[in-house]
């Protein structure tokens, strides 16, 4: 007469056993699209908090040569555009020399913030730059081809290079045609001179023939990979990064890019202004 009662309570117990095997396969598969969900928002975060694009290292290690490695038709000779500053002509730098405040701004050409960065501020930077508030200096990477694949960060950094070398306002004339006209930072549109040759095209009295022949001939590869390794040994981590005089200036606030006020306030205050 036992039989019976123990067949049933077996029964429960295999009901039971596979109802909380179910729930604990359960458990585990919405642990696994939490981690999913929390790992997509933390990318989202990062690409847009803080000037910090991607939470990418821009040195990557010890890898130097990242941003100069080239085909073997480029050239290596070390050609400096005219108009280049700072140390071996590593820098660019835009407005009044005699400004008494330098902005720094860090970008790479490839990078989405930064292109978000200068559609919401770069007039603001003009703006600063062009009254003697400031004077800009730009830090320019070449990092993400090492990250991302392809080479139109580097090539892009030549061809400003070559801008460059036709006068301070031409290259910060091609710098914004090329952050308006930036591809989605997974394709490598900038690395194909012919494309950047037509958005050349875009800056009135750009395309000399000494331009289209630098670019053409990627004259300024070599220096730009030596801009590059300057980038790596700033100790910024990425782009954009925008410092007054060395002190940090916040680009975002949440998920959004601060507002040109708050950015002019930010750096009038931060020069004591």
């Amino acid at each position: 007469m036992s039989q019976p009662n123990t067949r049933k309570q077996s029964q429960r117990v295999s009901a039971r056993e596979r109802i909380q095997e179910a729930q604990r396969l359960e458990q585990l598969a919405a642990g696994r699209r939490r981690r999913i969900v929390v790992g997509v928002s933390i990318v989202a975060v990062l690409a847009l908090a803080g000037g910090t694009a991607l939470a990418i290292s821009a040195a990557g290690g010890d890898d130097k040569s990242s941003a100069g490695s080239s085909a073997a038709a480029e050239p290596t000779a070390l050609v400096v555009p005219a108009n280049a500053s700072g140390p071996d002509g590593t820098l660019v730098v835009y407005g009044k020399a005699d400004a008494a405040h330098t902005l720094q701004v860090f970008e790479d050409f490839r990078c989405p913030v930064c292109k978000n960065f200068e559609a919401t501020n770069g007039e603001s930077v003009r703006k600063l730059a062009e009254d003697g508030t400031v004077k800009v200096e730009y830090h320019l990477a070449a990092f993400l081809d090492k990250n991302l694949g392809g080479r139109g960060s580097r090539t892009a950094l030549a061809a400003v290079g070559a801008a460059l070398n036709e006068g301070v306002d031409k290259f910060k004339q091609y710098h914004d045609v090329l952050y308006a006209n930036q591809p989605d930072e997974r394709e490598d549109d900038f690395g194909d001179v012919n494309h950047l040759l037509e958005l050349a095209d875009k800056v009135p009295g750009l395309k000399s023939d000494a331009f289209v022949k630098a670019v053409t001939e990627r004259t300024y590869a070599p220096w730009a990979a030596k801009v590059a390794d300057a980038f790596n040994d700033s100790g910024v981590t990425g782009t954009p990064t925008v410092k007054l005089d060395g002190k940090p200036i916040t680009l975002f606030s949440g998920n959004r890019a601060v507002t040109p006020e708050q950015f002019t306030s930010q750096v009038k205050q931060a020069a004591g202004l």
